[in-house]
């Protein structure tokens, strides 16, 4: 699938980020490595930060540590009282080589580390950029009292930069729409985001004043907060599991199709990425989706094939109150139930969420049962349903998403 995803920008990261190590390590290489004490004891800390990353989490950032570590070494311009000399170029070059040292063990495990490395020496490269040069020609000093404040427009400036990183890469890796990624990266960092860069920058005003001792006393905060959020992506994945059992409850007991809630959850996903929804918005509609018919665990006699979306209007939703019933037991979110209760209703009075499982679950159920054609046949039966019975925006992404992914030649609408 990845070669009907949009490479150019994938590309683009890449080859920017690999020129900029290139002449980084040849340039440090070539001079020498200036204040080797000081550029060990931050190639540690990221070293250290990047041996704790965590994959299989939907954290924005798997190695705040290593993160907050490489921009206080390109933020540094002093060690306890002296004015350092290293420069921008050495700043990559010993953050390129600690980086790589700690993604050794992720490497072997098989885990993704390219787009991670080029966000980390590209984000890192243009902090020291930005910095290093203004600090060598005293700057910041003739700034004085306003020294803060260019600190943190560059810090700004910074996460900026990281965050339209991090949405180009996940766009060309996935073929979402590149708009509601970077929103989410721009949420994320009044979370996470605003930790590491607080972190790097009072690092490395600590050092300045204090020497290399700042570097442990400041970073052991956020290794704690790396270590909590940690736990809290294993409790996540737990809690997704949970759920996704429960969900498969009405295919053990033969009510629906085995594959059905999973195949509804997934392509609910990619067309409310498509709708533009948020992260948290994603989880209340992946959560629905998954246990969108769990509402007919309570029938007496079981709909054939588990197809809700040909029933008559009360039976729909009928079943989707017994369902949001259901999962307001659970314990799950009560927006989640909120959703699942309404998937029944007119569209227009549905939320966002209910719509696009409403249109999901009736193409599963009638692009599975129609035969041969059977995508294309249950999208335009979609289509042509009448206004009162899906949304037509939500059809449509989802005409958008099948098109993209190959799986039917759908027609313009």
């Amino acid at each position: 699938m990845s070669g009907r995803r949009p490479p150019f920008l994938l590309a683009l990261v890449h080859t920017s980020a690999g020129l900029l190590a290139t002449l980084s390590l040849a340039a440090t290489l070539w001079t020498g490595l200036d204040e080797r004490g000081v550029a060990l004891a931050f190639g540690v800390l990221v070293t250290v930060g990047e041996l704790t990353r965590w994959a299989g989490t939907h954290a924005r950032e798997a190695a705040p540590l290593g993160a907050a570590g490489a921009l206080a070494y390109a933020l540094l311009g002093a060690d306890a009282g002296q004015p350092t000399r290293h420069g921008a170029l050495q700043v990559v070059a010993v953050v390129l080589a600690a980086s790589l040292l700690g993604s050794v063990p992720h490497i072997a495990r098989g885990r993704p580390t390219l787009d991670h490395l080029a966000r980390r020496v590209l984000t890192v490269g243009f902090a020291a950029v930005c910095f290093q040069p203004l600090h060598h020609q005293g700057t910041f000093q003739d700034w004085g009292s306003a020294h803060a404040l260019l600190l943190l427009a560059l810090l700004a400036l910074t996460a900026l930069c990281d965050a339209v990183l991090a949405a180009a890469l996940a766009h060309s890796r996935t073929g979402w729409p590149f708009g509601p990624l970077l929103r989410d990266e721009l949420r994320a960092l009044l979370g996470i985001g605003s930790a590491v860069c607080a972190t790097g920058a009072v690092m490395a005003l600590a050092v300045a004043v204090a020497g290399l001792w700042a570097v442990p006393v400041f970073s052991l905060p956020l290794l704690l907060t790396q270590l909590s959020f940690r736990r809290y992506a294993a409790v996540r994945a737990t809690y997704r599991q949970t759920i996704a059992s429960l969900a498969r409850a009405t295919e053990i007991a033969g009510y629906t199709p085995a594959g059905h809630a999973r195949r509804v959850a997934a392509l609910s996903l990619a067309v409310g990425r498509d709708l533009g929804l948020s992260g948290p918005e994603l989880t209340v509609l992946e959560y629905a989706a998954l246990m969108h018919d769990i509402g007919q665990l309570s029938l007496v006699d079981p709909v054939p094939a588990g197809a809700t979306a040909g029933l008559p209007p009360a039976e729909q939703r009928r079943i989707a109150l017994l369902g949001g019933a259901v999962v307001r037991q659970t314990g799950v979110s009560p927006q989640v139930a909120a959703v699942v209760e309404r998937q029944a209703d007119p569209w227009a009075e549905q939320p966002v969420a209910a719509r696009i499982v409403r249109a999901v679950n009736a193409y599963e159920e009638k692009a599975r049962d129609a035969g041969p054609g059977g995508p294309l046949k249950a999208l335009e039966e979609l289509r042509l349903a009448g206004a009162g019975q899906y949304a037509p925006e939500v059809v449509e992404a989802l005409a958008g998403v099948l098109s993209r992914d190959c799986l039917t030649p759908v027609p313009a609408g």
